[in-house]
């Protein structure tokens, strides 16, 4: 259940209870406003969350991609030295940290949007608040107006309920769309597919990046025993 549909919740809940009792709308109010206040702090509190989570993620995507360099490394050095065995596996332990690195950052991707969720969340719950606080200075001066002329005019008493009680739908209305906006942002939120057959390209991944691997050394010792032929050559 999201936030703003526990927080509809509490509210519809008390404002009933309130107005079978009779009481007052600034009591209403006011417990609608300190609502509403509680529900922005826990939003907050998650959002904090989120950010110290994605700083987490971060840093564990910098680890990797530092550990994905070191056995490229590590696969070049057992190749010059003639050990294809070494440099299959050190690819192969390269390869393993380039899944993991691209399943971080899916993740990371994942707390980038919900931060924009919280952001989104956040501000229209604060407009609301604010609106609410300026509507209960004007509710207050209304509930006293009310009850002095209620004094004097009984028979509508009826009337007055009424209209409080419409005013108390029309708040239960606007909820009911904060409530909507902050469910919709969770709609259509998919999973990745399961990767059923993630292994089985793993061998011709690292046979591939060996053979390129290869190739680079090879032309690289190349162009340093030409460049080395070619130095006597211009010192003649």
């Amino acid at each position: 259940m999201s936030v703003f549909s526990r927080f509809t919740d509490i509210i519809n809940a008390n404002i009933n209870s309130l107005l079978e009792k009779a009481e007052d709308p600034e009591k209403i109010i006011r417990l609608m406003i300190q609502e509403m206040e509680d529900t922005l702090v826990e939003i907050r509190s998650s959002a904090a969350k989120c950010i110290a989570d994605r700083k987490e993620q971060r840093r564990y995507l910098e680890f990797l991609e530092r550990e994905q360099e070191g056995w490229a490394k590590r696969a070049e050095l057992a190749v010059r030295q003639g050990r294809e065995d070494l440099a299959r596996a050190a690819l192969a332990e390269k390869q393993a940290l380039a899944d993991e690195v691209e399943q971080t950052q899916r993740e990371t991707k994942m707390l980038d949007e919900q931060l924009e969720k919280f952001n989104s969340d956040i501000t229209q719950l604060q407009s609301k608040l604010n609106d609410a606080k300026t509507r209960q200075r004007s509710i207050v001066i209304r509930h006293k107006t009310a009850h002095t002329q209620l004094a004097a005019r009984k028979h509508i008493h009826d009337d007055k309920i009424d209209e409080m009680l419409f005013r108390f739908e029309n708040a239960e209305r606007r909820i009911d769309r904060v409530e909507a906006q902050g469910e919709s942002l969770d709609m259509g939120r998919r999973k990745g597919l399961a990767e059923e057959i993630a292994g089985l390209e793993d061998d011709d991944r690292v046979e591939d990046a060996l053979a390129a691997l290869k190739a680079k050394v090879d032309k690289s010792d190349k162009a340093d025993k030409s460049d080395k032929a070619d130095k006597p050559a211009k010192e003649k």
